[in-house]
């Protein structure tokens, strides 16, 4: 009874409304008011603010829910627990990457893992670093493969390997006259890149900012693939991690006399989540891979 009181109090929270929280968890809207009104009877406090036209926690509302979040995340947890079984002969895995090494690293990475664990269930899914992390924090998520730098307070990591990234171009292309480019050279350079909210631009602006150039940028695109694809085919640059240029046909580097700055790339999880022997498994995998798959 409490933990679907929990489940009920977490979706109009989140809602800001009984209508559409109670169709999201496929209840009647008098049964989910119903639900709620127990709970804030047996608490002895209201939890939400109904005067408005939307509905809102009250101080003891957002105590609470601080508290059934963390609780309901654990209970889920204890959950994955049961049902773990530590010869890996079945499980579930979730996991996250942000988008650019989707493109040469999710493949080969989970192939392998595919090979030595068939019964494993794996969930994987390709986002922007800040949701990753609030994905984990959530507990939406067992791991996540993302860059170092300042994480969320729940969130830990461990490193894994450097991440390079090149100056890429396409088989039509015209040959420079003089490599590697300066940074004029560079400036002068139409470029494909990532839209902003991606970790990997976010870095590209930070190093053209430091060289004091602004290359025009002629497209930008949320997914690594259709920028490969515009450079393959066209007189277009993109600036992209090495690894893609040798994973993809067509693609070559062109030498930079200050190219940017390595990135540390690092396994992140939620601190003290229950680590499934799946998790802990594709966690052991990653740690031992050769060097040379790993590289860039």
């Amino acid at each position: 009874m409490l933990l679907r009181h929990i489940r009920y109090l977490l979706a109009v929270a989140e809602h800001c409304n009984f209508t559409r929280a109670a169709e999201a968890l496929h209840v009647s809207q008098p049964t989910l008011s119903q639900q709620i009104k127990q709970l804030e009877e047996g608490l002895g406090a209201p939890l939400f603010d109904r005067s408005g036209r939307s509905v809102r926690l009250t101080d003891a509302g957002q105590a609470y829910v601080a508290y059934a979040r963390r609780a309901l995340q654990d209970l889920e947890a204890a959950r994955r627990a049961i049902h773990d079984v530590q010869d890996l002969s079945r499980g579930s895995l979730r996991l996250a990457l942000t988008p650019t090494f989707t493109a040469y690293l999710a493949g080969p990475l989970l192939s392998r893992f595919y090979r030595q664990h068939p019964g494993i269930g794996l969930s994987i899914e390709e986002m922007t670093q800040d949701r990753l992390e609030a994905a984990l924090a959530e507990d939406r998520l067992d791991l996540g493969i993302a860059f170092a730098g300042e994480h969320l307070a729940e969130i830990e990591s461990q490193a894994l390997f450097i991440e390079t990234l090149s100056l890429m171009v396409g088989p039509q292309y015209p040959q420079p006259e003089r490599l590697p480019l300066s940074a004029e050279a560079l400036g002068r350079q139409p470029l494909v890149l990532l839209s902003a909210d991606f970790a990997t631009r976010r870095h590209i602006d930070l190093y053209c900012r430091q060289q004091g150039i602004a290359p025009p940028i002629a497209a930008e695109a949320n997914s690594v693939s259709a920028i490969v694809e515009m450079v393959r085919r066209g007189q277009l640059a993109t600036i992209l991690p090495s690894s893609i240029a040798r994973e993809q046909p067509g693609l070559r580097t062109l030498a930079l006399q200050s190219p940017p700055a390595p990135r540390s790339v690092v396994l992140l999880g939620r601190k003290g989540a229950y680590r499934s022997a799946a998790c802990q498994a594709f966690r052991q995998l990653l740690l031992d891979q050769d060097e040379g798959a790993a590289s860039h």
